[in-house]
């Protein structure tokens, strides 16, 4: 895949904390500054927007799931699901 040319500029304003906070971010991670940056920001701005696409579905899929949306929950399915032990209700003990 060929590289696509960076022909666009973001400018940002930061606080004298922000600025050294990123700039010791990115020298611990081994990148420059604007790669630390730019890398974190479009990770972050496609976790945001993972749950905002849109999905296909044929008209049967669609009657499909709005029949499993409105059906009852599975009472004794989920009764059983919460009577489970959890590893979280143990007490937590340090290795010797």
């Amino acid at each position: 895949m060929a590289l696509e040319a960076k022909d666009r500029r973001i400018n940002l304003r930061t606080t004298s904390r922000q600025e050294q906070l990123l700039r010791r971010a990115a020298e611990a991670s081994g990148e420059s500054l604007t790669e630390f940056v730019l890398e974190t920001a479009v990770s972050e701005a496609e976790r945001v927007l993972a749950d905002r696409r849109w999905f296909a579905a044929s008209e049967a899929q669609f009657v499909e799931f709005t029949r499993l949306l409105d059906a009852p929950l599975p009472t004794a399915k989920l009764a059983a699901l919460f009577a489970r032990e959890s590893v979280f209700d143990r007490p937590f003990h340090l290795a010797d």
